[in-house]
């Protein structure tokens, strides 16, 4: 045990030097400028694309993966010091987004040595952005409804169709996309393909958000070429891999290491706004329930990690995560106004602050974090008869 704490304490003084000599100054104690970068859609420039990067000549901004597909190679416990060491510093990983978090996991499994090959490392540099091609108008939480067609056209395929709730698909280079390539089956009709969003055939209309901003999109497919090599796993055998990757995207969704819901610390809020002597006790109770059930979740993550002892992939149990993370989330945003009172309503204008004006965009746009990615519902019918063994309750007795 001595010699795997001196081994791990070791990492950590080589993580924390070549962070120190690495990450730009300007990114350096607010991790969220990174995700705003990366949420502004646009290439990166300056110091976070220099960021980026070192992070993928590294390999760190995918510490777990294989360095034969240019990963990081380290252990779990290795890459839990490095989250440490970057947290210490407040900085956030560069390489982000759906390669990472969700196609990539999917494809280290179910790819072949090819696609492996192909698209891992680019990845794992972020030079290429991807998007998800799942929901479409009638198949939403029934999304084994979809209609998108594949169909064979000799040395590759063309696909026809439409997806909606894209997100990013306006910056994306690639799309991993389920896709209907047999009518008479269904479940069992589906497959799974990567489509080169940069190519005739392909439109995007980003939607326009409550919140102000436009992250998802309709994407339109018409006559798109699919090469031969770009379907994921068998013919009809699309459904288990897209599922697969779903719990990879519930695990993100969880929390990630982090509960869903940024910000500001709500005791600060209180400090800062709060000029009410009455309902103060309520609000007090409230808030603190809130950070409770936020610690818990971050040690039931902390746990989890600990027990899967090496087993990096998710389970069933992300659908609990990702309904807690979510909900948690939720009631911080909500706190947050509350806390900032008339300040937390501003949408423009000189009178309120980037932050006020961020916490009521925030609370607007997490509305629908306990939608996308599978529902609430669809989540506690997961946990009721994956988890729980309980009966279906769709089918019949």
């Amino acid at each position: 045990m001595a010699d795997k704490n001196d081994a791990l304490e070791a990492f950590r003084a080589e993580a924390r030097a070549w962070l120190e000599e690495n990450v730009p100054q300007s990114l350096r104690g607010n991790p969220d400028k990174v995700l705003e970068a990366f949420m502004a859609g646009e290439k990166p420039t300056g110091d976070f694309d220099l960021w980026r990067r070192r992070m993928g000549e590294k390999g760190w901004g995918a510490p777990t993966w294989p360095k034969a597909y240019c990963g990081g190679g380290l252990s779990p416990a290795q890459a839990r010091v490095l989250a440490q060491e970057m947290a210490a510093m407040g900085v956030a990983n560069p390489i982000i987004g759906m390669g990472t978090s969700m196609f990539g996991p999917t494809l280290l499994e179910y790819g072949t040595e090819e696609q492996k090959q192909r698209h891992i490392p680019s990845i794992v540099r972020g030079d290429l952005r991807w998007c998800q091609g799942y929901s479409e108008p009638g198949a939403g939480s029934d999304l084994a409804a979809l209609q998108t067609k594949l169909e064979d056209a000799g040395d590759h395929w063309v696909v026809n169709g439409q997806k909606i709730w894209t997100s990013g698909a306006q910056w994306a280079d690639w799309c991993f996309c389920l896709v209907r390539t047999d009518t008479s089956r269904k479940h069992e009709g589906i497959s799974f393909v990567l489509i080169n969003m940069r190519q005739p055939g392909v439109e995007t209309r980003p939607i326009r958000l409550i919140a102000g901003n436009s992250p998802f999109c309709e994407t339109f497919f018409t006559n798109a070429r699919v090469e031969k090599t770009d379907m994921v796993g068998p013919l009809n055998g699309g459904w288990t891999i897209g599922k697969r990757l779903l719990q990879h995207e519930r695990s993100g969704q969880g929390g990630g290491g982090r509960v869903m819901g940024g910000g500001a610390s709500l005791p600060g809020l209180l400090e800062t706004y709060w000029t009410q002597p009455d309902g103060e006790e309520d609000i007090r109770t409230r808030m603190v329930g809130n950070l409770v059930d936020a610690r818990a979740h971050a040690l039931t993550l902390q746990r989890a990690a600990s027990e899967a002892k090496g087993n990096q992939n998710p389970s069933a149990a992300t659908s609990i995560m990702k309904n807690s993370g979510t909900r948690i989330g939720q009631e911080k945003a909500e706190l947050t106004l509350e806390l900032m009172g008339a300040q937390g309503l501003g949408w423009e204008g000189e009178a309120f602050t980037a932050d006020e004006r961020g916490a009521v965009r925030g609370w607007l746009s997490g509305k629908a974090t306990t939608i996308y990615g599978g529902s609430f519902e669809i989540q506690n019918n997961i946990i009721s008869k994956r988890i729980l063994g309980l009966p279906d309750p769709t089918k019949s007795a």
